[in-house]
């Protein structure tokens, strides 16, 4: 296990793993009358770790529509989430953030008692006129809730709409975050990201990227690893992606990202945002994603037949095979 102190306070933290490589945002399973469905994730974790191997995930999140949870309904797929995961799952990180402080602290709170490999906030998106030390008070308050699992916070200006960048924020919470481990950075800002890397100073906290279709740009400019949507089931071409990548084959790390390209791109431009996102997953998996929760409405007939065909011409490239 990889431990590391940023400040003596965080010394008194148990031993943690790492975390690196790639990180699914995990969707929300629904049923067709709209309740989150927990009876398929114990499914859901094996087909991650099994068919893609991915063995990190990010709860509650924007892909899993976390906002539009109740504060009981987050509660209940954090612990279904921990439970499931275990010994089976490297880090179970669990999205807190919330408009109302006191529910934000709950569930970070919450979050700590069942065992969660980590915390991650976003910033309140409501009152946008906020500043630095504003922002970091909050963030402050809701670590102090977990003391014992990290802290990683995330920046996501294109959903927030505040538009502080991630590094102007570092110094403050490696100040007063004791747990602080980390950034989910989901921004296309490769300045601020870059500006974000120099100031992990050789990893004492990871950089985290979330713009899935640019991966190989964001670790060209030193990311530790990445947390997106997409990883639920392109996982394993992005796993090989990493590791050529990793192997100095830049050449074949392109042609992976070029192959993922083609296929988000092509998504991308027929509208591709959650209740897209559910719909790809139940194909690939065979899972049911079930519908998103209003005012989100599925994704058309029209989407998912284009999906699949566009799928089924790309699926060797998809697969691993050139």
């Amino acid at each position: 296990m990889d431990f590391f102190c940023i400040s003596d306070s965080a010394c008194s933290m148990a031993p943690q793993k790492k975390l690196q490589g790639l990180v699914a945002a995990i969707i929300t399973p629904m049923t067709q009358d709209g309740n989150i469905n927990l009876s398929v994730i114990s499914q859901y974790v094996d087909y991650l770790i099994n068919q893609q191997g991915v063995r990190n995930v990010f709860v509650n999140g924007t892909t899993g529509e976390g906002l539009s949870l109740s504060i009981q309904e987050r509660k209940q797929l954090a612990e279904e989430w921990v439970t499931q995961g275990k010994e089976k799952l490297d880090h179970v990180i669990i999205h807190v953030g919330a408009l109302s402080l006191p529910e934000s602290k709950d569930l970070a709170k919450h979050a700590a008692q069942i065992g969660a490999d980590g915390i991650s906030v976003i910033s309140p998106l409501f009152f946008k006129d906020v500043n630095k030390g504003e922002l970091v008070a909050f963030f402050r308050d809701v670590a102090s809730e977990a003391p014992d699992i990290p802290f990683y916070y995330y920046h996501i200006p294109p959903i927030t709409g505040i538009k502080i960048r991630a590094e102007e924020l570092l110094d403050s919470m490696k100040e007063q975050i004791p747990t602080f481990r980390g950034v989910k950075f989901s921004d296309r800002d490769l300045l601020d990201l870059g500006q974000c890397v120099q100031k992990s100073e050789q990893g004492r906290f990871v950089v985290m990227y979330g713009v899935d279709e640019q991966l190989l740009s964001a670790l060209v400019m030193g990311a530790t690893g990445a947390v997106g949507s997409t990883y639920n089931y392109l996982g394993k071409i992005n796993n090989l992606m990493l590791e050529a990548f990793a192997s100095g084959d830049f050449y074949t790390a392109q042609k992976y990202e070029f192959c993922i390209q083609d296929f988000l791109g092509f998504l991308i431009s027929l509208g591709f945002g959650v209740p897209q996102i559910k719909a790809v997953m139940t194909l690939f998996s065979g899972i049911p994603m079930g519908p998103p929760r209003l005012p989100l409405s599925c994704a058309s007939g029209d989407f998912i037949a284009k999906a699949k065909a566009k799928l089924e011409s790309l699926k060797d490239c998809l697969s691993g095979s050139f």
